[in-house]
């Protein structure tokens, strides 16, 4: 079944969480978040996963409980104490691939809501394999990047850059400027009407399938290097 969006009841309470962000007011109101949120978004990772299922199967969850993110924070490192994010959210990384912040993720806040693609915090062995991709399939990268679909729905690339080219790859290539990034992702954030509206699956999924394309470049550059790494471990056992 389609979904339906998100209640009124989870966008107010979403919303509330911002002003109300501790234990006591997220306890006498976590009835309200187990029925109106953290349920309804299980069943719009289902509803998504049944469409990646026959659009984009390197993105399919087999157990779509995995794919939410808690709504709490860790707070051991950091200045902000709050408790709680004021969003909930969840990802579907690419088939392979255990990664933190890599493949295609959707976030849902009172605000609007989030899509996103691509490679936010590679590792240093699939930052390199990334590189060495675009190095080896430059054509190929920039076609990708200059798609119509992917700057309509989902703007430009973002992420931060090193000042130089990095060690042991060519300055005066032709991608030089994308060999100096760190990361390599897309980010848009809808309107909030689409919380409550039956359009919300549909609009995620046409995101999902504009950035899909440079996101499997990228996230199969991180799966192959991965499995060069196995084989090599296997020699060394």
């Amino acid at each position: 079944m389609a979904f339906p969006g998100f209640s009124s009841q989870a966008v107010e309470w979403l919303r509330d969480l911002v002003v109300n962000n501790d234990r006591d007011w997220f306890n006498a109101h976590k009835p309200i978040y187990e029925m109106e949120v953290k349920q309804p978004l299980l069943q719009l990772v289902d509803a998504l996963n049944h469409h990646l299922a026959a659009t984009l199967p390197e993105y399919y969850l087999d157990d779509v409980s995995k794919a939410p993110f808690r709504i709490y924070r860790d707070t051991r490192f950091s200045k902000n104490k709050q408790p709680y994010k004021t969003h909930v959210s969840a990802a579907f990384p690419r088939r392979g691939v255990v990664e933190k912040a890599s493949g295609l993720y959707v976030q849902i806040a009172a605000s609007g809501v989030g899509i996103a693609g691509g490679s936010y915090m590679p590792e240093p062995d699939s930052l390199r394999a990334i590189r060495q991709r675009i190095v080896d399939e430059y054509d190929t990268f920039e076609k990708l990047v200059k798609d119509k679909k992917l700057k309509k729905l989902m703007g430009e690339m973002q992420g931060e850059s090193l000042q130089r080219a990095p060690k042991g790859f060519p300055p005066d290539h032709s991608g030089e400027a994308w060999l100096r990034r760190k990361q390599f992702y897309y980010w848009v954030e809808l309107d909030p009407a689409l919380l409550t509206s039956a359009k919300l699956e549909k609009e995620i999924s046409k995101h999902f399938e504009a950035v899909a394309p440079i996101t499997l470049f990228l996230d199969d550059a991180t799966l192959q290097a991965r499995k060069a790494n196995a084989r090599i471990s296997q020699f060394l056992r």
